[in-house]
């Protein structure tokens, strides 16, 4: 493994520990001009949501209605109602996006497909990124004021949606993540720089709890002014059970 992803990886808990558990469940409140720039303006309410750690599934509730949910995977997104009803489905999501630009408008199921998989790989890192198919790579770091973050490359398999097939993460001398940096295919690639903090401890594992994401000016500097999505996380709890 490579060196800096194994210390990162230690210092949010150790794989041995991650591999206790199956599934994270958490509250979140998220929002930002993405969504409403796609027409679906985010509302405070808080929701939950859970992702299988070890395979690429992911479900939030309540979406849409008090009885909806999401199911999310990499080839397929649904909307059910809460005793698994379909409502909607698509088979190969990522396919609609095709041509979209930053201010296409979404579908309710086109923001289901992001939410699953931005949500998955956000609770999931930097485990993750030991899973097969990923190529890691170590790259330049970054200064954020007096602070210098060390960097990965991470090159995603083919079988893991998420928001480009090469993303970045910084980390600071405590090993811990600070800035998640991608472009966003699925709105026109736009390139964000993701930064994350309030780190906090569960069931022996460490979260960032609060992520905004800004677009990227041409030297990586966040643009503060377009603070394109917030994520609240809350209640994160772990389980050995599977996402039913």
């Amino acid at each position: 493994m490579n060196k800096l992803l194994s210390e990162a990886v230690k210092a949010h808990g150790g794989l041995e520990r991650w591999r206790n558990f199956n599934t994270i469940r958490a509250t979140i409140v998220s929002g930002g001009q993405l969504f409403v720039q796609k027409g679906l303006p985010q509302d405070p309410t808080p929701r939950e949501m859970t992702v299988s750690l070890h395979e690429q599934q992911a479900s939030l509730s309540p979406f849409g209605a008090p009885d909806q949910r999401t199911r999310f995977m990499a080839d397929r997104v649904a909307i059910e109602k809460l005793d698994g009803t379909v409502v909607a489905e698509r088979n190969n999501p990522r396919a609609s996006f095709d041509s979209h630009e930053l201010m296409t408008a979404w579908d309710p199921l086109q923001r289901a497909y992001f939410n699953g998989y931005a949500l998955w790989i956000y609770l999931t890192s930097p485990f993750a990124l030991t899973m097969p198919g990923f190529v890691i790579e170590d790259i330049a770091p970054w200064q954020e004021g007096s602070e210098t973050w060390r960097g990965l490359s991470a090159t995603f398999p083919a079988w893991i949606a998420s928001h480009s097939t090469k993303q970045e993460f910084y980390f600071g001398d405590d090993g811990l993540l600070r800035r998640h940096d991608y472009r966003v295919d699925v709105a026109g690639g736009f390139t964000a720089a993701q930064y994350v903090d309030q780190v906090q401890e569960f069931d022996g594992l460490k979260f960032p709890t609060r992520r905004r994401a800004y677009m990227r000016d041409e030297q990586g500097r966040p643009v503060l002014d377009a603070e394109m999505v917030f994520i609240h996380l809350g209640n994160i709890r772990l389980s050995r059970a599977t996402l039913s």
